[in-house]
């Protein structure tokens, strides 16, 4: 429990006993009150629950043995994810301690890359209904279906999805409601975003997956993706429903796809607080870890050469937000900053879930951006698309572009395994002394590169960070940790920050301060052979920092709305503990 001296323990998400009203069998199925055989003899006697429960009162951490013990007899790790969920909607407490107390064991399992095989299954492993399900063909109610779940104070943090670009695999529909619940849960597991004031939507606006639409269990809507002017009215609808129904609420969006991403955002994040972690989460995280490298390799800001080679919107995502830290950073405008990044497109084959769509057309033949392809471009795409005079040549493919640029730094999003070929390697190695290679596509498959490699290949020179996790490698007698990108070390800090700020937007300079908050963390600043980044062992820390400097950034450009936030930095941290929210049963409280 925090501290209960604290003078900010009267604030309304600080921890207090919980109104509780119900009893009986109605309090055991109450995910957010049930202690099972925890409850204490009093709220027994209370809540009658003597009868219903056995004698024999347990501890949190007693149940937390006895729960992880069938944690480890599920056979594999879909089983173990479906085990969690189960947990879930019968003791959340208890949920979130279990994965608190063994977070680096089941990270992976309740989010990538096993919950991408729940969304796959979500029709057919389906109990209970968990979010806020919207559906393009029924938009009148929008307002009466969200008053459900609270009122205009109950709801901090809505992450919503249409399912159209879900972790690496693609539509997947309705079922994205699952990584609306999924990101909700490492919101709270890693920044104390309270469980009860949260809520996980899906926009259905049906699906082109035919798996999908030849599956009679299919719980979505069975029609094709509707797109253009119906789609966008479907989309400001909730919006403005949500905005309307809880006015506070930071709006998390989440796997949209290619052609919608961007636009969405675009158009939002000037009118509301909201954030896309597929596009600014991955950039922000990848950013640390590159400010860190460059660091440690001694390149300065305004010098650097990147080449990104991406597919979908992570690439465009880590784009932006390295053009947009330099030109923030340094005295150079947006345009110049971009000029400092070179994006090559791969091509769409049968590593790539589904097709990039980008308005009517795609872009069928990989290479360098250019500004010839015109509307087959994205628009965050056309922002980094280089003149065709620099490459009349023709030969616009990644080892071209390595040779021509001289890149400090090399990214990965493709999805395309093996894209990082030696030659490249081995080139880019030749014309920087401390090659810093990001092959960021998961899982673990999809990668351009493995570490092993990159360090044989640059011997023992480069600088590595990966999209999923790898073991260290040892080259020439020293071992090297990898770092991983984790969105998961960014995002929710961000997220933190902005709910307790009550912000009226997300800046990108609150969205600078988050990365140099989690780049100040980065191990490789004391050690170069430690990873560039720190082990979401540590996140909770790691989104307290990340939320002050938000906040004080929020602060500073007078977009925080909230009162009574404190100017020192020691009070700060104190004001952000206090009303992150901890899995420990509180004390419950008759209504009647």
């Amino acid at each position: 429990m925090s501290n209960s001296k604290s003078k900010f323990r009267s604030l309304p998400r600080a921890p207090r006993p919980l109104t509780c009203p119900y009893k009986g069998r109605s309090l055991l199925q109450s995910s957010q009150l049930n202690k099972g055989s925890a409850f204490p003899d009093h709220e027994r006697s209370t809540f009658k629950l003597h009868s219903l429960l056995p004698p024999n009162i347990q501890t949190l951490d007693e149940q937390v043995q006895r729960a992880y013990q069938q944690y480890q007899s599920r056979p594999d790790d879909l089983a173990k994810n479906t085990f969690l969920a189960s947990m879930k909607a019968q003791n959340e407490v208890l949920y979130y301690k279990l994965v608190q107390t063994h977070l680096m064991e089941m990270f992976s399992v309740i989010y990538t890359p096993t919950e991408g095989d729940a969304v796959q299954n979500y029709s057919r492993l389906f109990r209970k209904p968990e979010g806020c399900f919207l559906n393009i063909n029924d938009q009148d109610h929008f307002e009466e279906y969200l008053a459900e779940f609270g009122t205009a104070d109950d709801v901090d943090y809505v992450v919503v999805s249409d399912g159209e670009g879900v972790l690496g695999i693609g539509d997947q529909g309705v079922g994205a409601i699952l990584i609306s619940v999924a990101k909700l849960a490492i919101t709270t597991l890693c920044a104390g975003i309270h469980p009860s004031r949260q809520l996980p939507v899906v926009l259905d606006c049906g699906t082109d997956n035919e798996r999908l639409l030849n599956d009679e269990l299919y719980l979505g809507l069975r029609q094709r993706r509707v797109r253009g002017e119906k789609y966008d009215e479907f989309v400001d609808r909730f919006v403005k429903a949500a905005r309307k129904r809880f006015p506070k609420a930071y709006i998390h969006l989440e796997d949209f796809g290619l052609y919608n991403a961007r636009r969405i955002l675009n158009r939002y994040q000037s009118q509301i607080p909201c954030f896309n972690d597929d596009i600014q989460g991955t950039g922000c995280v990848t950013l640390a870890a590159m400010l860190a490298a460059l660091q440690v390799s001694q390149v300065k800001l305004e010098d650097v050469r990147v080449v990104i080679f991406g597919s979908g919107t992570a690439g465009i995502g880590i784009a932006e937000q390295i053009s947009d830290t330099i030109a923030t950073e340094t005295a150079k405008s947006k345009d110049e900053a971009s000029k400092q990044i070179w994006y090559v497109t791969a091509r769409q084959g049968d590593n790539t879930p589904a097709k990039t769509v980008l308005s009517s057309r795609c872009i069928d033949k990989p290479g360098l951006l250019v500004k010839s392809l015109g509307d087959k471009l994205t628009e965050g795409q056309q922002f980094f698309a280089r003149d065709d005079k620099e490459w009349s040549d023709g030969d616009r493919g990644l080892l071209s572009v390595v040779k021509k640029v001289h890149p400090h730094m090399l990214i990965g999003t493709s999805t395309k395994p093996g894209a990082f070929t030696e030659d490249i390697i081995r080139e880019m190695a030749k014309n920087v002394e401390r090659p810093i290679i990001f092959p960021l596509s998961n899982p673990t498959r999809l990668h351009e590169a493995k570490p092993v490699d990159l360090y044989k290949w640059t011997e023992g020179r480069a600088l590595v960070a990966t999209g999923s996790p790898f073991p260290p490698v040892t080259y020439n007698g020293t071992e090297h940790d990898i770092a991983e990108c984790n969105n998961s070390t960014c995002f929710p800090g961000v997220g933190l920050g902005a709910v307790l700020s009550e912000c009226r937007l997300l800046s990108k300079k609150m969205l600078v301060a988050a990365v140099k908050a989690l780049k100040a963390r980065s191990p490789a600043l004391k050690d170069s052979d430690k990873p560039l980044l720190p082990d979401v062992q540590d996140v909770r820390d790691i989104s307290v920092d990340i939320a002050a400097a938000v906040t004080l950034s929020a602060v500073e450009e007078g977009l925080a709305q909230a009162e009574g936030i404190p100017t020192t930095d020691s009070e700060l941290r104190e004001w952000i503990r206090i009303q992150m929210w901890e899995a420990e049963y509180r004390p419950l409280v008759n209504k009647y």
